[in-house]
């Protein structure tokens, strides 16, 4: 059966993808109102482009480049640390004008979200675009930086509108228009088909989205799996992937990273950086309820070379306390005292329900028990007073030195400028440009 994308009714649903363009950067340029029309990038602290603003791409700056080629090619670059605390609450913002049109609002990343218009159109009294349109204009108003939007039939639709035209864009792809948006759309641009899904394609003439979408259905069943016959009924205007509203609770990993200036040989600071990455992956895993049955220690070299080993764990757990000797040994494996370190890794994987832990004879359950409730008040003391309140001894050393140091070492306005009873570690959920006011 070959699908034909012209017979699909114009509006059986719609569903808005909205993605904000340049985010990091758009940020930064919404509390500095002087840096507007400015090439800005963050990233300061890594060293390499976190993010860039339109102004900056335009001069050839692509993230990941390192900022001593970024002057190469824009000597005027404004470039800034990042600051993920202002960038979160904006997000959060951002969401919660979305919700303002619906109620279905799913929060994909930091700067995307699925919107579900369908049933609308009365409500707002009138067609999806105008309340597409109010949603960016609300946005661009009242939190001083744009977004690209695409409305659709599906999700994958959607995302390709919102990529279709940046930035501020706004496209519509009504079932009737679908094939003129997937003609000349390289099939590996679609959300969700990768490189070696895209070579297989092409080596069965399929090079576009369009000769994708409209390849007999027999076809796809016998040659292509799951998740990738889902795309295709996506593309074919028929929704699969429904807006997920609910946030996210379950996990198959948890992995925490920290890079750090200037790169380090000393094993005792090394095992510090991984003694912290622990201690946070573990505290997003209580705060679900797993516990990790494998653990995954990784080092990356100054000159970006990563070694790392994994460790299966003879316990699910999510206390440190039971992590730490595995930890110090898969460290003493990948550390080599003759290399310059700039970050270090950990990854709880394997998570499993931690109530669901079946604990043999030989298991002493008392001292489990007691550990339970000895990190359940420890959480109770970080929910009060901030996280780390209390830590292991291992991570203290972390807290002597400067995570970075030199230029690098330059933090966030956020940081520093506070408001009154604010402390480093209990904030109020409120940018800079709030202080400014």
């Amino acid at each position: 059966m070959t699908t034909q994308p012209l017979t699909i009714r114009s509006w059986p649903q719609a569903i808005l993808h909205v993605d904000a363009d340049a985010f990091f950067a758009s940020c930064e340029q919404a509390i500095h109102p002087e840096l507007r029309g400015r090439p800005v990038i963050t990233g300061k602290e890594r060293g390499i482009v976190a993010a860039a603003s339109y102004e900056a791409k335009a001069k050839g700056v692509q993230r990941g480049t390192r900022l001593s080629d970024v002057k190469k090619v824009c000597p005027d670059a404004v470039i800034l640390p990042s600051d993920y605390e202002t960038y979160s609450l904006f997000s959060m913002r951002m969401f919660g004008i979305l919700r303002r049109f619906s109620p279905d609002v799913e929060e994909y990343s930091i700067d995307e979200a699925f919107v579900d218009l369908t049933g609308l159109r009365r409500s707002f009294h009138g067609p999806y675009g105008m309340i597409a349109e109010k949603i960016q204009c609300t946005i661009e108003r009242e939190l001083g930086f744009t977004v690209s939007i695409g409305v659709s039939l599906s999700k994958v639709l959607a995302k390709i509108g919102s990529k279709h035209t940046k930035p501020r864009g706004l496209t519509l792809i009504p079932g009737r228009e679908i094939h003129r948006y997937l003609e000349d759309l390289p099939v590996e641009k679609v959300w969700g088909i990768g490189p070696n899904t895209a070579a297989f394609l092409n080596k069965h003439g399929v090079r576009t989205a369009l000769q994708f979408s409209r390849k007999d259905e027999t076809f796809i069943k016998r040659q292509l799996s799951k998740p990738y016959q889902e795309i295709w009924h996506e593309l074919n205007g028929r929704s699969v992937y429904p807006v997920v509203t609910e946030a996210k609770d379950s996990y198959q990993s948890i992995s925490k990273t920290k890079t750090f200036t200037p790169p380090s040989a000393d094993a005792g600071f090394i095992f510090a950086q991984l003694s912290k990455n622990l201690e946070n992956a573990c505290i997003k895993a209580r705060r679900y309820q797993l516990a990790a049955t494998r653990l995954i220690v990784f080092l990356r070299t100054q000159d970006f070379r990563d070694s790392g080993i994994e460790v299966k764990l003879s316990l699910p757990s999510a206390y440190p306390v039971y992590l730490m000797g595995p930890l110090r040994e898969a460290c003493e494996q990948v550390y080599r005292v003759d290399r310059l370190y700039r970050q270090t890794g950990v990854v709880l994987a394997g998570l499993v329900p931690d109530d669901g832990t079946q604990y043999t004879l030989f298991d002493d359950t008392t001292k489990i028990e007691k550990m339970a409730r000895i990190y359940a008040a420890v959480d109770s003391l970080s929910g009060k007073y901030g996280k780390h309140t209390v830590q292991l001894g291992s991570s203290l050393p972390t807290k002597l030195q400067a995570q970075h140091e030199g230029d690098r070492g330059d933090v966030p306005l956020r940081k520093t400028e506070m408001f009154r009873g604010e402390n480093k570690r209990q904030r109020l959920g409120l940018p800079l440009m709030h202080i400014k006011v």
